[in-house]
């Protein structure tokens, strides 16, 4: 990693993820919970989605995205 930055929070918030962080250093441990609560937002949208849209809607969506991946081109 590069450079340090201290990030100021209360007592209380850094004693408790200080037991749960455990041996690990702080950045691997923050970017850790970053990527879970990225991981389960994009989990609770699709789940949304699902919920919103028939098997069909996603097909097409499916079938719409593969086919601009593959007609997609750089100028």
């Amino acid at each position: 990693m590069g450079k340090y930055q201290t990030i100021s929070v209360p007592e209380e918030v850094k004693a408790t993820l200080e037991k749960a962080k455990g041996d690990k250093d702080w950045g691997d441990y923050l970017m850790g919970l970053y990527e879970e609560a990225e991981e389960a937002r994009r989990e609770e949208a699709i789940k949304e989605l699902r919920e919103l849209l028939t098997d069909e809607d996603l097909e097409k969506m499916r079938g719409a995205s593969r086919e601009f991946r593959e007609h997609f081109k750089l100028r």
